[in-house]
């Protein structure tokens, strides 16, 4: 199967546990790795069969705008989902970096597979 990928794709989000977090704004940063048969778009150079990625990081960008959650956890899992389901996606691979949330580190967070790669 073959991939597309979002590297380094920035969005601001309220996430955290503790009740400063939850006044403010907060950066994630986020790469994807997607499954997707990039065969029938390339053989005829069409669009409508490829993996949209600025429609997907449009997507992206909009969850996290409406996003509250507590957990980079949850946040990874309901964003997942929702990609999937809604661009047909069948297989991904999601790392979520909280910049600054340990100062010792460059960054926290998580990774999650959904799906065959």
């Amino acid at each position: 199967m073959d991939r597309v990928f979002i590297e380094g794709l920035e969005v601001d989000t309220v996430i955290g546990v503790y009740d400063w977090e939850r006044g403010i704004r907060q950066c994630l940063r986020l790469d994807l790795s997607m499954a997707w048969d990039n065969r029938p778009a390339a053989g005829g150079d069409d669009l409508s069969k490829a993996l949209d990625y600025a429609a997907v990081t449009a997507r992206i960008q909009a969850f996290a705008t409406e996003a509250h959650f507590l957990l980079v956890e949850t946040f990874a899992e309901r964003l997942a989902e929702v990609l999937m389901a809604e661009f047909g996606i069948p297989g991904l691979h999601l790392k979520l970096t909280k910049p600054g949330a340990v100062p010792a580190a460059s960054g926290v967070g998580v990774e999650i597979v959904r799906g065959c790669l």
